[in-house]
């Protein structure tokens, strides 16, 4: 039986404190329940909630077979996502990359999910293996001792204050990053400086047959930006634009509706797909969204997902990146609970390697900002196509996939003297 709230029983202490309840935030809680771990979380929102970042990679399966949702997604309504596509700014198409050429088997089969509906079926499950969650409760604040976090405030749906003692907090609350922002831990990615306007649409045209599920990633004729395709269940879209946020938001260019609109008409490749549908959603937007905090962890605490940091979200790491923090931060975690030891340099052990893995991502997304095209990259390197396609599916976490880094830097500073001629001609 799924437990539901229960406002007058808020604990007045508990081993571990998760606040939030998106993936990152569930993913940690739930594990550290499976390993006896005493949890509670407290989200601020009631479920179901809209949040964007729908379209799931294959390598979150491995984190979401742990927490036991493989079965509850094999049975939803969520569609099957097998391939992601490319569109280049002359509007060819590339073949498809399909995840099972590469590596056979269920895990290389996802799904393109709608977040409100995915959030709670994430939520309700982690209920299920003991953990307490209580939602509709804001966080006032962290309660310190020196340099070391204790405990939470909070407020609840009926007023009420609580505080509770805890041996670690965990931030999940997503970008509002509730610790980074007090300490003063985040900064702006110099390089992705970017933003994203979208909304949803139903009936537009899509693919059948396997491709029916694949994410569709559309670069913008003058090769600034690019606009995602993804479809959803009930025949409904996600279709947004990314791109540079000062030229995207330029104050001349009108309101979010304008913006997009005018994106949509200079792109012919994504407007074609949404000739004949019908908007079904407001018009949602983001900017400057790539950041980093300096450090995923101190003295009796943690942070998990989008409270550590955000990365442009054009191959879809998201989710993947949230799942992985909250289980490396959860088995870290109930290390520390069995060691009794809370400090800095027991709960920033799982640091260095989520990092590396978030930056082999990040690099790919630089690279096709700066230009370099991946059709041409596998012709001249054919060996490396397996590795790419690893980046592509999520395995950015075993250090074998760096064997792409010097063919990438190659191709790189040949496509930087390439541009150089062209200049000096």
């Amino acid at each position: 039986m799924i437990q539901t709230n229960s406002l007058h029983t808020i604990p007045s202490a508990a081993q571990v404190v998760v606040l939030g309840g998106g993936p990152a935030g569930v993913t940690t809680a739930t594990l550290l329940a499976q390993q006896g771990v005493d949890v509670a979380l407290f989200e601020r929102e009631t479920f179901p909630r809209f949040h964007v970042g729908e379209s799931l990679i294959p390598e979150t399966y491995w984190v979401l077979e742990r927490l036991g949702m493989l079965e509850k997604l094999k049975t939803s309504c969520f569609v099957r996502k097998e391939s992601v596509q490319f569109v280049n700014a002359q509007g060819k198409v590339s073949e498809p990359f399909y995840f099972t050429d590469h590596k056979p088997g269920e895990s290389s089969r996802t799904w393109q999910v709608l977040r409100s509906e995915f959030d709670k079926m994430m939520l309700d499950n982690a209920r299920e293996q003991g953990v307490q969650a209580w939602e509709g409760v804001r966080v006032l604040d962290v309660v310190w001792e020196g340099n070391r976090a204790s405990g939470v405030r909070l407020l609840d749906a009926a007023g009420d204050q609580h505080q509770v003692h805890a041996s670690v907090v965990v931030d999940a609350t997503g970008q509002s990053s509730f610790i980074a922002n007090k300490l003063k831990l985040r900064v702006k990615d110099p390089d992705l400086k970017k933003g994203s306007i979208w909304t949803y649409w139903k009936g537009a045209f899509r693919d059948t047959g396997v491709d029916a599920g694949a994410t569709i990633i559309i670069q913008t004729p003058d090769k600034k930006g690019w606009f995602w395709f993804i479809p959803l269940h009930d025949d409904v879209v996600s279709l947004g634009v990314v791109s540079d946020f000062k030229s995207l938001f330029a104050a001349s260019r009108g309101d979010h509706e304008a913006i997009y609109t005018e994106e949509l008409h200079l792109c012919p490749a994504a407007l074609q797909r949404i000739a004949n549908a019908t908007r079904c959603a407001p018009f949602y937007a983001t900017k400057d969204y790539s950041y980093r905090s300096t450090q995923v962890a101190g003295n009796g605490w943690v942070l998990v997902g989008d409270a550590f940091g955000f990365l442009d979200p054009l191959y879809s790491s998201g989710v993947l990146l949230a799942l992985k923090s909250g289980q490396l931060a959860a088995d870290n975690i109930a290390e520390a609970v069995r060691l009794g030891d809370y400090s800095e340099t027991q709960l920033r052990k799982w640091e260095p390697g989520f990092v590396r893995g978030m930056n082999r991502m990040r690099q790919l997304v630089c690279d096709f900002y700066d230009g370099l095209n991946f059709g041409r990259f596998v012709k001249e390197y054919p060996n490396m196509k397996g590795i790419l396609t690893d980046l592509l599916i999520g395995d950015l976490f075993d250090d074998k996939v760096d064997a792409i880094i010097e063919p990438l830097n190659h191709a790189r500073t040949s496509l930087r003297e390439y541009r150089e001629q062209q200049l000096v001609g």
